[in-house]
């Protein structure tokens, strides 16, 4: 199919009419449907992009069709990547499939970040085509609304392209932890700059109001993940504790209040179970005080609210990063996790596909259809406000064309430079500047490609030889030899001295750039002082940074967090504390200019 199909249902009934208010053609849909209908509408699961049967031999996920037709289910989250014209029809034979359902309620693809400049494995599984910008922190350090809104509405084109209608992003949790995981998907730590950016990232995917051309997104992971106790994640076991020891909690708030007012239309919880404050000590999807209390109470959000995945599940084969992820209520039954999941006030069950649990529970009476129903409404809203009823298709030669465009590839690419933040740029023996550097210099590089400095300078094989070092870095982490876990970069954030040694002999011989990834705040240690030039990325390819690197464009960020100056700081700080860090090497809004 090289053309957008236009939708075969017929007006029969309100809910398939365009011209009946939303919440009318709500109640006519809730009032047709079956029982195994509604739970099937309440659970989002994951499945590999392009696969119609399953049969993924890497990642084991269930099969569309039998989610579908036999588990009546209509929104999956797509793992993975494949070409845009392919990922189109794969979209669109997912909706021929749902429309012959006896009521033909369309399918809603999500999907967790595509856009992003990664080296993480399992990010980069989702990267394929699409346009590459700087990670959110880099957003975050260039600091501006209008771009972070011009981003959201690029991923939108491309998302929608393919039949992307629902983004499980943006994360802003505030990175209050320096040691966490999961630093790199946030805007950092600053409670004003991640809300404002926030709205705009919303306005950027959804547009001013949810409709046709919207992508909904997902703001996560409410009430915030980033007090995580000794920067463990959530997804492990030994990770699931929240702690608090500065007792704020209302500041990790702040970001969802902007995102509500902005008018997410979704939220997800995340795993992490609050210890020592005044909620029950279960994971904040299970915990009824925070979702009904907080969210829905206090914060009057009236949305869909869907689990992060895997509550109730383990997944085979995955080691501790597959065991269901209920902390707190390991010793619940997966009915009973229901039944508490549905009592907290959430509606939709993340990468799960038991529905014939929850029939059953109504059944047994355990949980109420009322109950259901409130949740089924939720759902509808946003997939009426979406207008997938309408024309759930998507045109499979237009995707080929617009995922990845030029003008968009290179916005991205702008953006990585942009972002680039000047730490430290000590004057050379003539009194100028280290950067930008000077042509046709020879180069000793290390995590650099030969290539990336054709016309700018020749690599040579010493620091002996060379006139300037460029040496890209990564901010240190503790592997655990899990290749799962592994994905996570956790624990230290410090240079071995060994490896301060190594470096420094580098920077004694030749005066030496340092170009370090912060997906997490770095303590530099000596590196700071040694080298001549200290400049950080948030996701850059090799070209793009040399280009900056030589003055063929210039560093425009500001540092999205504080740099600690010791792992002694960093141990010492309050989790849940902004900026708590004593003596930082570099602080929050530091960056200088050429």
């Amino acid at each position: 199919m090289t053309t957008q199909d236009t939708t075969t249902a017929t007006s029969a009934f309100p809910y398939q009419d365009v011209q009946v208010p939303v919440e009318r053609r709500v109640e006519d849909l809730l009032s047709r449907m079956t029982l195994e209908d509604k739970a099937g509408v309440l659970f989002h699961t994951m499945v590999s992009a392009g696969d119609l049967e399953g049969t993924n031999p890497y990642v084991p996920l269930p099969a569309p069709r039998v989610l579908i037709t036999e588990r009546r289910m209509n929104h999956f989250a797509a793992f993975g990547a494949t070409d845009p014209r392919a990922f189109a029809e794969w979209s669109n034979i997912l909706q021929r499939m749902a429309a012959e359902s006896p009521l033909g309620i369309p399918v809603t693809l999500s999907t967790d970040p595509r856009n992003h400049f990664t080296d993480n494995p399992l990010a980069v599984l989702f990267l394929g085509a699409f346009s590459v910008w700087p990670e959110p922190t880099g957003l975050a350090a260039i600091g501006s609304e209008e771009l972070v809104e011009k981003f959201g509405d690029i991923a939108r084109q491309e998302y929608t392209a393919v039949g992307l209608r629902s983004a499980l992003h943006p994360q802003i949790d505030l990175s209050t932890e320096p040691r966490w995981g999961r630093i790199s998907s946030t805007f950092g730590e600053d409670a004003d700059l991640t809300s404002r950016l926030v709205a705009a990232y919303i306005r950027g995917f959804q547009g001013e109001s949810l409709g046709s051309t919207s992508v909904a997104t997902m703001p996560k992971h409410f009430p915030g993940g980033g007090p995580q106790k000794d920067g463990i994640d959530a997804h492990f076991p030994f990770g699931r504790e929240q702690v608090y020891p500065g007792d704020n909690f209302d500041y990790h708030l702040e970001p969802f209040r902007a995102a509500i007012a902005a008018g997410a239309p979704q939220i997800m919880p995340y795993y992490g179970m609050p210890v020592g404050t005044e909620h029950e000590e279960v994971g904040f999807n299970f915990n009824k005080s925070v979702i009904t209390g907080i969210l829905r109470n206090q914060l009057g959000y009236d949305g869909l609210v869907c689990t992060d995945f895997t509550l109730l599940t383990d997944t085979p084969g995955m080691g501790e990063i597959g065991k269901a992820k209920g902390w707190g209520v390991e010793h619940l039954s997966r009915e009973e996790r229901i039944v508490k999941l549905f009592d907290a006030g959430v509606d939709q069950l993340g990468g799960e596909d038991c529905t014939d649990l929850l029939v059953g529970l109504v059944r047994q009476g355990r949980i109420t259809e009322d109950r259901i129903d409130q949740s089924v409404r939720r759902v509808l809203r946003v997939k009426f406000s979406l207008g997938l009823f309408e024309n759930p298709f998507v045109d499979e030669d237009a995707a080929a064309s617009i995922v990845g465009r030029a003008d968009f590839v290179e916005a991205g690419r702008q953006a990585q430079q942009r972002a680039l933040t000047l730490l430290t740029n000590e004057p050379t023996v003539d009194g100028s500047p280290t950067l930008p550097l000077r042509r046709d210099v020879r180069v000793y590089v290390e995590g650099l490609g030969a290539d990336a400095l054709e016309g700018y300078g020749a690599v040579v094989g010493t620091p002996a030889e060379a006139d300037v070092a460029i040496l890209r870095l990564k901010t240190p982490w503790t592997p655990t030899g899990d290749d799962l876990q592994d994905a996570f970069h956790q624990g230290t954030l410090e240079f071995t001295e060994d490896e301060q040694d190594r470096i420094a002999v580098i920077c004694q011989a030749v005066p030496t750039v340092i170009d370090i990834h912060l997906e997490r705040p770095a303590v530099l240690g000596r590196l700071a002082t040694e080298a001549n030039a200290v400049i950080a990325n948030y996701g850059i390819g090799d070209r793009a940074l040399v280009e900056v690197l030589f003055g063929d464009g210039a560093p425009e960020g500001n540092l999205p967090f504080d740099l600690p100056s010791s792992m002694d700081a960093v141990l010492a700080s309050r989790t849940d504390v902004p900026f708590d860090t004593a003596d930082p090497t570099f602080r929050f809004g530091h960056g200088l200019r050429y």
